[in-house]
């Protein structure tokens, strides 16, 4: 509210910077912010169609192909553990610059690699400067925003982090049909390059001096991750935004077999429920801020989690009840959909209580959700084995991610105990 003096009506100062920015340029940031998120999952994602073409090329085993998925998933997670805490020390863009430019070469290293082994070098590597992007942009919103301007914000992030993953297969698809597998790496460099070039001209540095520098002062790397572990709501914001994205992970590692060998899709109409699947996320994500500005984010992962819980039960019921694709179709959205709410949430609650440490709190979201989710996700397959993937044995899964995430938010976080997010 405006405050008078006599005749003058004085503004407040706002409370955090982002609330000075313009409608213009707060909508640029998140454009580049949301783009800079979307570079890990595409340099993980966008060259998963070309496996066949990699492994006949290589004269190799489709698990060797694999291992260079895993090999960019491991890079992902740890570069995250490195940037975040750095970005905390030094500033957001030093780290975001270097790290980018990082994964910019290796991916002209993966294009031209003459062996599987210098493409898996190539590809921890790419995963290690894809880290930056998402690490850094959730730091810097929140440095700039707070209260329930900061759920809006990362609601825009969650957006493009939950869609990008079922985005960046459909687009690899496309891809190949213009050009080889090669040149899959050569769009990363130029989408990388891209963003190097908006790093360096457009985004500012967001941390402030002195924040900078009583962070690098008085904690070391070591103190101030255990300054975030210490808060039992991030620990368990930590285990249910992993959790999550594990179940989400499940379906994306198993649903071309389930849906195409089993239910007998085309690529055509798999890319349909891609699509579809999206827009359950896209929906929840932007539901979710509305609802979180009102009740609380702690109060609508309570609902979203339980839905998770719901939803992956009715799978396997519907499945055991043989009512065809229709009945795995319709429960696999609302599964998505509540991921949607349930990410922007859970990422609000963590950052807002550490805002000092951004970039630590960040980097171990990031970190948590890529490494438990390529470990989980293979489980889909361990369970199948000699039988095939089924939408039972995929539920199976999601099912266990969801029981531990609803375990997570009323052991931990204890959504009684959490206090409503100001403005």
């Amino acid at each position: 509210m405006p405050v008078s003096t006599g005749s003058v009506r004085i503004a407040p100062a706002p409370r955090y910077p982002g609330d000075a920015l313009s409608n213009a340029r707060r909508t640029l940031y998140v454009v580049l912010l949301g783009a800079l998120t979307a570079l890990g999952p595409f340099t993980i994602d966008l060259y998963l169609p070309a496996f066949p073409v990699v492994q006949h090329d290589f004269q190799t085993t489709a698990a060797m192909v694999q291992l260079t998925l895993t090999g960019t998933m491991i890079g992902f997670g740890l570069g995250q553990l490195i940037v975040g805490p750095l970005s905390d020390k030094v500033g957001r863009r030093v780290p975001l610059l270097i790290v980018t430019g990082l994964h910019v070469a290796a991916s002209v290293v993966a294009c031209i690699a003459p062996t599987l082994l210098m493409l898996g070098g190539a590809r921890v590597v790419m995963g290690i400067g894809a880290a930056a992007g998402g690490v850094v942009a959730m730091a810097m919103v929140r440095d700039l925003f707070g209260g329930r301007r900061l759920v809006v914000m990362l609601s825009r992030l969650s957006l493009v982090s939950g869609v990008a993953p079922v985005a960046a297969p459909l687009i690899g698809s496309a891809l190949l049909l213009v050009m080889p597998w090669r040149g899959i790496f050569l769009v990363l460099a130029a989408y990388g390059l891209v963003m190097l070039v908006c790093s360096l001209f457009v985004l500012p540095e967001t941390l402030v001096r002195d924040a900078r520098g009583a962070a690098a002062g008085t904690l070391t790397l070591g103190q101030r991750y255990a300054s975030v572990f210490r808060d039992r709501v991030f620990v368990g914001v930590l285990i249910i935004g992993a959790m999550a994205f594990s179940g989400l992970f499940s379906y994306l590692s198993s649903s071309s077999f389930l849906f195409q060998d089993g239910y007998g899709f085309t690529p055509q109409q798999f890319g349909l429920l891609f699509a579809a699947n999206s827009v359950g996320v896209v929906g929840g994500v932007q539901i979710a801020a509305r609802l979180a500005n009102r009740y609380g984010p702690q109060w609508v992962l309570a609902w979203s989690t339980a839905a998770l819980v719901a939803s992956s039960i009715a799978i396997i019921v519907t499945d055991q009840l043989h009512l065809g694709m229709w009945g795995t179709i319709i429960p696999l959205f609302f599964f998505m959909t509540a991921c949607g709410f349930t990410f922007p949430c859970g990422q609000a609650l963590a950052l807002d209580r550490h805002g000092a440490a951004a970039g630590t709190a960040a980097s171990l979201l990031g970190a948590a959700n890529s490494v438990v989710a390529g470990l989980v996700s293979p489980i889909v397959g361990v369970i199948a084995a000699g039988s095939g993937i089924t939408a039972t044995t995929m539920a199976m899964v999601m099912v266990g991610c969801a029981l531990v995430a609803v375990l997570a938010l009323w052991a931990l976080v204890r959504p009684r105990t959490v206090p409503m997010m100001g403005e």
